[in-house]
């Protein structure tokens, strides 16, 4: 078995499969992550697709991603539980080698309708996501691990990110799902080196990496600004293969590259045989690696068996104040009104240091909310 599995990030969507059916055809795809609760759009999964699942389930090749469950969310909600439920009868039914989730809170009312937003680095929002975490190891009975967040407020939430990681993820013996195009979306916004910030992340803890593409947006507010969006709807750029390559010797307990790309990308067919040709590139580059390492993984991310608290923990404070950025940056006409609500908002001189932020980041923020207000895309 190789040391680290090229995959794909396989769901129910048509163009997706249908990029990826050569790429099964050829035996080449070696792991499959799924989008376990992507799957509210659909009353009814196929019988093939569940013998998809099942045969890489059945080889130990199969793992979790979520998008949903929001970790941070300062107060319990009845959608979180349900997600909670319906993963322990997945657990039951597949057997996931890992489970995963987003880095953040969604923001909008509706479970299914929002973007994942960053949030205070604070020993509250720390104790929110290490109680979260207990819940999905629970109920999943396997190793959990975080995905990093693309986006940032400031340089300063870029340079903790790792560390903040590191913190929520020991109590559960967890692992991070380090995305390389996140990583590059960071770099890129602020301007840094990769030497200076991949030093700050916890490596050891990397049991998964991400590679996928994305897209450029012109800043509103400053002249010549793009800034760099996770959409997941582009093939992988050059930048992101690089930071693959520096990458790979420094990740000892890595298992799984996956890559990813929306359906949305997928409708043409040179988009289909450059996805292809992405992951054939991909696979690669883990075959030459895999050749010249002889060290496996000494870390399997098991979590201890330990009961989480009986009711979930909250903050409601921390709560009030995310709805009341949500309802701002959804429903605010115009940047100038995104900034004359928050200063008279609740998050105004608080641990969320909304005086801090990037001008161009908090247009970014704007600008996501309002396109995921009508749902995941």
């Amino acid at each position: 078995m190789p040391k680290v599995l090229a995959s794909i990030a396989c769901n129910l969507d048509s163009d997706m499969l249908l990029a990826s059916i050569p790429l099964f055809a050829s035996e080449k795809v070696q792991a499959i992550e799924w989008s376990f609760d992507t799957l509210y759009k659909h009353r009814n999964i196929p019988d093939w697709f569940v013998e998809l699942l099942r045969t890489y389930s059945d080889s130990g090749r199969l793992i979790g991603h979520g998008v949903y469950f929001s970790l941070f969310s300062g107060k319990w909600s009845a959608d979180q539980q349900a997600w909670l439920d319906r993963l322990s009868r997945l657990s039951a039914n597949f057997n996931f080698d890992h489970i995963t989730e987003h880095f953040g809170f969604m923001t909008g009312a509706d479970f299914h309708k929002g973007a994942p937003l960053s949030l205070p680095f604070t020993s509250n929002v720390l104790n929110i996501g290490r109680d979260r975490l207990q819940r999905i190891a629970q109920v999943c009975q396997c190793p959990v691990g975080l995905e990093n967040l693309a986006f940032a407020y400031t340089l300063e939430e870029v340079k903790r990110h790792g560390e903040f990681l590191n913190k929520l993820l020991e109590p559960v013996n967890g692992f991070i799902i380090l995305d390389l195009h996140n990583l590059y979306c960071q770099l890129y916004n602020f301007e840094q080196d990769y030497e200076d910030i991949i030093q700050l992340y916890p490596l050891d803890r990397v049991r998964e990496i991400h590679i996928s593409g994305g897209s450029f947006e012109q800043s509103g507010i400053q002249d010549g600004k793009k800034i760099r969006r996770d959409t997941h709807d582009s093939a992988v750029p050059e930048a992101v293969f690089e930071l693959l390559e520096k990458t790979l010797d420094r990740c000892p307990n890595l298992k799984y590259v996956v890559l990813e790309q929306l359906g949305i990308g997928l409708q043409t067919e040179d988009s289909k045989k450059q996805f292809q040709e992405d992951y054939f590139r991909m696979k690669k580059m883990l075959d030459t690696f895999n050749r010249r390492t002889t060290e496996f993984p000494n870390q399997d991310f098991n979590p201890p068996q330990k009961e989480p608290k009986t009711v979930p923990l909250e903050d409601l404070k921390l709560h009030k104040q995310q709805l009341e950025l949500s309802a701002i940056l959804e429903s605010s006409e115009s940047l100038a009104d995104v900034n004359t609500k928050l200063r008279q908002s609740s998050l105004a001189k608080s641990p969320w240091q909304i005086e801090n932020w990037a001008p161009e980041m908090l247009e970014t923020a704007w600008c996501i909310a309002r396109k995921w207000k009508a749902g995941f895309q």
